[in-house]
């Protein structure tokens, strides 16, 4: 099947959560795609806008209980480690290209399931590779807006031993089930640390960083390499992180470092102004704004966690993996106001 003899027919697991969610509202619209079936054990049988209920209107498809084989692409919209699982309880044709958004096959010591291979999905990284790729671990959230904020500068050595990053998230990113952090009552006007210097996508991030500058320090504990501080947010979507370091480059040289690299690339933009999280929230762009402060160069990075983050870059690449526009679907409004 080619994409410019007839549309891509997709397949969705764990169409009930945040990441399926967005996965719906995007290849609804996606003109390249018709959505075979949405899976969903809890919600079987019911209208997809029971569940999202702002696709009335658009959608009159309903959760199915089944997995058909019918279709081009699967995307795993489902919890991490539940990835693996269904891989092994279901036996996916070959010829079927899956996407998954869990953390199950994005290191390179775990991307295999049986005779399946996985490639790491960051398009800003390995576009080329994505493009002939069968299957892909679509990146984490945070990984994705910190590792955008500093490849270039591992792409040309220049990472220091020593990089301070505090990020804030929304509370999307810790899914729809409700816990005790992301409860109303507890995040409304609250702020709070969480997995300081041991964030689970720090491994991700190495790689990428290590894929680009060999031999960079890995994440230590605070004694080198990445020192990275995570807060929970007091708002629902989008990730802003600040990145530091000791640099050589001047202002101008550091920017012009992100803006060659990111040349060609459509969704990553890099500017001197200052950036906040409105210009990309509900868009599949990250911004990053580049300046110097002494010998210090600061990158902020900032994306929507459940588009750039998850279900946005999945499609991104999807685009590339059947020789589609890669912006084809994503371009989408922010939020603005």
């Amino acid at each position: 099947m080619t994409a410019s003899t007839s549309k891509i027919r997709a397949g969705i697991v764990g169409g009930a959560g945040y990441t399926g969610g967005e996965m719906l509202r995007i290849l609804v619209n996606h003109p390249n795609v018709d959505i075979a079936f949405v899976h969903s054990n809890s919600n079987a049988g019911n209208y997809v806008y029971e569940v999202h209920t702002d696709l009335f209107g658009d959608t009159d498809l309903k959760f199915a209980s089944d997995i058909y084989d019918e279709i081009d692409v699967l995307f795993l919209c489902v919890g991490h480690g539940d990835a693996r699982k269904f891989l092994e309880a279901n036996e996916i044709p070959d010829s079927i290209k899956i996407i998954d958004l869990s953390q199950d096959f994005r290191l390179a010591k775990s991307s295999k399931q049986n005779a399946k291979s996985f490639v790491y999905g960051l398009p800003e990284l390995n576009r080329e590779t994505i493009k002939n790729a069968q299957n892909i671990a679509n990146p984490g959230c945070f990984a994705t807006c910190l590792e955008l904020g500093m490849l270039p500068l591992a792409a040309k050595g220049l990472l220091s031993n020593d990089i301070h990053i505090t990020g804030t998230t929304g509370s999307t990113g810790a899914g729809q089930s409700l816990q005790a952090t992301t409860h109303f009552t507890w995040r409304n006007d609250n702020l709070s640390i969480y997995k300081a210097f041991e964030h689970q996508h720090l491994n991700e991030v190495n790689q990428s960083l290590n894929q680009l500058q060999p031999g960079f320090t890995p994440p230590s504990g605070g004694m080198g390499g990445i020192n990275f501080i995570p807060y929970r947010g007091d708002f629902t979507r989008g990730i802003i992180a600040s990145i530091y370091m000791d640099c050589e480059l001047s202002g101008d040289e550091a920017l012009k470092l992100f803006e060659d690299y990111y040349a060609g690339h459509p969704f990553t933009h890099v500017t001197k102004r200052n950036i906040d999280l409105k210009q990309v929230v509900n868009t599949n762009k990250c911004f990053i704004q580049v300046a110097k402060h002494g010998n210090k160069v600061l990158i902020t990075s900032i994306i929507d966690n459940l588009l750039k983050g998850a279900s946005g870059q999945a499609v991104q690449n999807m685009n590339l993996m059947f020789g589609l526009n890669e912006t084809a679907g994503l371009k989408l409004k922010a939020t603005a106001f």
